[in-house]
């Protein structure tokens, strides 16, 4: 470490770590990151499983989804030298069921494709379209604002049923990781209005779907930690923080210094190590401790078709509870293997994986069982008049993730936002004279 430099602490090296962790090495700090297990990635890593002959393959610990919208996930991901055309397929938003009804664009720019796809939708009737239409008309005259406790079904009040079901719900599932019946109408706009209406990012339309056909490492953690330590940057991996204390106008992190501290854990992490930290941050951590969760099951299957795309949205009911199907043949992975996600799910592993099983012989696809993985905290609840903690907890102490108060749900977008907003404010107070401050990319 060069004299003078100043020395950050960036707890966690998820998505939101890694993204702290290069803007503040682009901005001249001295960053060491800790990271308690020994895999980086955090909630969006990758796992090994074995198939029935005996081989083994890489999958995720859960199907993620990003779309074009996402202007500073894949700026970040290109300046870390990730070939995005090589770990992404990209889709047109479909949500095309395996009947072959539902909604999908065409690859115009915002918002034709919107309305061309809205007016080629198969198996909705003209009132279901213009019923859409005069929704979304409304929404943008409204500049995607609404009071802060509607849900999405009130937002939805007088849509069709037959759109709501083939392209709201699944779409706030996706995004919220919540039904329309309980999820915040404020953020789900914010979601439609960069979503569908916003403009191209990296030559991408904002609807489209980019979908990992790469492991979830090398979309992004893996280039992230080459970058960083080739950069200088220190990764302490299987490294859980125990203690965080200000002492001296600086803070010890078990027991060693460092002229700041960026907060990049899961918020339940976070709040651990400021309860204990003894700074006065009672506001923050209420608002943290007023987080409910929500869970995300992955049930990987073997023996299943090749679908006519990537992904399709699937029809649910109490007993089907996945929304969505991923043919992993088709985003690098094994011929045959299928990835049903089931969001917002109460049920258990065992049960999960049973109720997904049935609803996939109802489709006709006889699969068998590869490996269920159910994340019990994958999201916040994103619901109405929600109070998330803010970005900073005490001088020099600062929260990311996705989280954190900001205007998106638990996406790796939100993550990455937040991430590079906390070291721009951060590196305000810690610059040097005569250096620049860090832009964000």
């Amino acid at each position: 470490m060069s004299p003078g430099r100043q020395r950050l602490a960036v707890v966690g090296a998820g998505w939101a770590g890694l993204a702290a962790a290069v803007a503040a090495t682009r901005a001249g700090l001295a960053v060491t990151v800790f990271e308690a297990t020994r895999q980086l990635g955090g909630r969006a890593r990758s796992l090994e499983v074995d198939l029935p002959g005996g081989e083994r393959a890489t999958l995720d610990n859960g199907q993620h989804i990003l779309i074009g919208a996402y202007r500073d996930t894949l700026a970040l991901m290109r300046e870390v030298g990730v070939q995005l055309e090589q770990v992404l397929h990209r889709l047109p938003l479909t949500l095309q069921r395996p009947d072959g009804q539902g909604l999908s664009l065409p690859a115009w720019p915002a918002p034709l494709d919107a309305a061309w796809g809205i007016l080629r939708a198969r198996g909705w009737t003209t009132g279901d379209k213009l019923s859409l239409l005069s929704h979304a008309t409304r929404w943008r005259l409204r500049g995607f604002q609404c009071p802060a406790d509607w849900t999405v079904l009130r937002l939805c009040q007088g849509l069709s049923p037959r759109v709501l079901r083939d392209l709201v719900e699944p779409l706030c599932v996706a995004a919220l990781n919540l039904p329309a019946a309980r999820a915040d109408a404020r953020v789900f706009l914010r979601v439609v209005r960069d979503g569908l209406f916003g403009p191209p990012q990296q030559g991408w339309g904002a609807s489209n779907l980019l979908i990992p056909c790469a492991d979830l490492g090398q979309v992004f953690p893996d280039a992230a930690g080459r970058w960083l330590a080739q950069a200088g940057a220190e990764l302490r991996l299987g490294a859980r923080v125990q203690s965080l204390r200000a002492q001296d106008g600086r803070w010890q992190v078990d027991g060693e210094p460092f002229d700041a501290v960026v907060l990049a854990c899961p918020g339940w992490e976070a709040r651990r190590l400021v309860a204990t930290s003894g700074v006065p941050a009672a506001d923050w951590l209420t608002a943290a401790q007023g987080l409910g969760h929500e869970p995300i099951a992955t049930v990987y299957a073997t023996g299943g078709p090749r679908l006519p795309l990537p992904m399709l949205a699937l029809e649910t009911r109490v007993d089907q509870p996945a929304q969505f199907v991923f043919d992993r043949s088709q985003l690098g992975g094994p011929a045959g293997v299928l990835a049903f996600v089931v969001s917002a799910s109460e049920a258990d592993a065992r049960e999960v994986e049973r109720q997904v099983l049935a609803q996939a012989l109802a489709l006709g696809w006889p699969v068998r069982p590869l490996k269920t993985v159910v994340e019990k905290r994958a999201t916040f609840a994103c619901v109405p008049a929600l109070r998330r903690p803010g970005m900073a907890i005490a001088p020099g102490l600062l929260a990311c993730g996705d989280y954190v108060d900001g205007p998106y749900p638990a996406t790796l977008e939100g993550a990455v936002r937040s991430a590079l907003e906390a070291i721009e404010a951060l590196d305000a107070g810690l610059r040097p004279a005569g250096r620049t401050a860090a832009t964000a990319c």
